[in-house]
């Protein structure tokens, strides 16, 4: 079975967007033992669908990651993946105001995202500004997605290839103008790959739900295909739910 992997912040706090240093660290161990490949997203993609694989990203471009995750993934040799948003950069994760159970932490600069890159991290696109795409209308949708890679690539000197759409949020018209830059998007639908995804609509499974050794254990079996299911249709009435009581 082959999936995405999916951390924002390496945090103790506790938070939805938050997994403790030492959990991570646990995590890793758990993919290792689990005879898990390791490879970049693009790679991912071209397995066989019967590949035991998955492919590490994190959201956000946070500080914590050049201290508490990059250090350990290149130890063990594994590629990763960090999506950035550049009109954020050297900042930090306000992008809607303070959010109640976020933290707000800060973000890695330029520089730091240089020398992350130079050691091997993919530095992919998250927009410019970390916009619910799928609610901007007309052009705007566009110029987030194209001003933010050509921000990656000026800076950085490497073309994205990949993007992550903030909050998951996509419709038709965010693929469209993704597919004219990118090669491949992810997004936060919780479950492996399937065979007839599209490259631009890949789903991911949010390791913030990955808390037991057994999740890995069971990796790709019926048990393990069941429970990322149930966990999926929970997301979504939750979805759902946020959605009806912000209408009202």
């Amino acid at each position: 079975m082959r999936a995405i992997l999916a951390w924002h912040s390496i945090d103790p706090s506790k938070s939805p967007i938050s997994v403790s240093p030492a959990l991570f660290r646990r995590q890793l161990a758990w993919i290792s033992e689990a005879g898990l490949r390791v490879v970049s997203v693009a790679e991912l993609l071209a397995l066989p669908r019967d590949a035991n694989a998955v492919a590490l990203t994190f959201d956000d471009g946070f500080a914590n990651f050049a201290t508490e995750a990059a250090p350990l993934l290149r130890d063990r040799g594994w590629p990763v993946t960090l999506f950035v948003v550049p009109g954020r950069v050297g900042r930090d994760n306000r992008w809607r105001g303070d959010s109640p159970g976020i933290p707000t932490l800060p973000l890695l600069d330029w520089d730091a995202l240089a020398a992350l890159a130079a050691a091997g991290v993919a530095v992919e696109n998250h927009t410019r500004t970390h916009p619910v795409l799928s609610s901007l209308a007309g052009d705007a949708i566009g110029e987030e997605i194209l001003s933010a890679a050509d921000e990656i690539a000026r800076r950085l000197g490497r073309r994205p290839e990949g993007i992550a759409y903030p909050f998951g949020a996509f419709d038709a018209r965010v693929v469209t103008a993704a597919r004219g830059t990118h090669r491949w998007g992810v997004t936060t639908e919780f479950r492996a790959l399937g065979p007839a995804d599209d490259a631009l609509a890949l789903p991911r499974l949010d390791v913030w739900y990955f808390r037991r050794r057994v999740h890995f254990v069971e990796w790709g079996g019926t048990r393990f295909r069941t429970w990322t299911w149930a966990r999926r249709q929970a997301r979504r009435v939750r979805a759902a739910l946020a959605s009806r009581h912000g209408d009202q």
